[in-house]
């Protein structure tokens, strides 16, 4: 098995982009999700299941230390233009702005807003991972337990944990499966895909509670990773909102698509990579 292709992400729930290596810290991917949008009228985070036209922008660092962010109509614009903000909360009908990583100590910050009162908790969960009719809602012990009280673990803007993998093996089923939708790894917000070759179905849920080392680094699988209705939005024309495929990993995957894992030891990750069973 070997690293198939590396993904970073500068900015949370935008479409990111490929690089030929990383480097890994206790925090995930050196450069990865250190900005985000917030939701200013809402008092939080944006992330795909809130404001899924965000998956149609995508985000790359530049040279001075901004990320550059091109828009669906094609535009560029910087994180260092005054006007940032004002375009993005237009483009996506939200007052929203571009804010960098907090301190971890900052946890006012990371902390979810205060509940409404009104709302119906189940409702809302059912509508934020896209579950219709009587399907299941996930098992929550699979979720870090820092998502009960913050939007995102404090000094961090990763949902959950700090690594997302997920094989070819997997990224082949689900195509297969579904040969009338648009299967596209962007949808699926890998950090490390794996080259699985031939193995069938989904090999990465068998890997919970295993270590591999992979480059100089050694990471932890924790658990299949349950999905939300954010794999179903639109990233492009070509690429359009498609629920079938949440239906799909709902019904046949026990709603997961590859699994979490954690870093045990840092270290720099190449494409090419040996992902070796310890």
């Amino acid at each position: 098995m070997r690293i198939d292709s590396l993904w970073q992400y500068p900015v949370k729930s935008m479409i990111g982009h490929e690089v030929p290596d990383v480097r890994l810290s206790p925090l995930g991917i050196v450069g990865d999700r250190t900005w985000a949008v917030r939701d200013l009228d809402r008092g939080t985070i944006a992330n795909t299941r809130s404001h899924g036209a965000l998956m149609r922008f995508t985000a790359s660092h530049a040279s001075n230390g901004a990320v550059t962010i091109t828009f669906p109509d094609g535009r560029s614009m910087s994180s260092v233009d005054a006007g940032l903000s004002d375009a993005l909360s237009v483009a996506v009908g939200a007052r929203l702005e571009l804010q960098p990583l907090a301190s971890a100590d900052d946890l006012d910050f990371y902390r979810h807003p205060a509940a409404d009162p009104d709302l119906d908790l189940i409702d809302y969960l059912r509508t934020i991972f896209g579950r219709e009719g009587d399907e299941p809602l996930p098992d929550f012990a699979k979720f870090a337990p820092e998502v009960m009280e913050f939007e995102t673990p404090p000094g961090t803007f990763y949902d959950c944990y700090p690594l997302l993998l997920m094989s070819t093996s997997a990224l082949r089923s689900i195509t297969e499966a579904l040969p009338e939708s648009i299967i596209d790894v962007r949808r699926f917000r890998p950090s490390l895909m794996v080259d699985t070759a031939d193995a069938p179905g989904h090999p990465e849920f068998d890997w919970a509670g295993r270590r591999f080392a992979i480059g100089t680094a050694v990471i932890e699988v924790k658990n299949d990773c349950p999905r939300c209705a954010a794999l179903t939005n639109a990233i492009s024309p070509a690429i359009p909102a498609d629920r079938a495929i949440l239906r799909h990993v709902v019904r046949d995957l026990g709603q997961a698509v590859g699994v979490y894992c954690t870093v045990v030891q840092p270290g720099t990750v190449a494409l090419g990579d040996e992902l070796r069973p310890l």
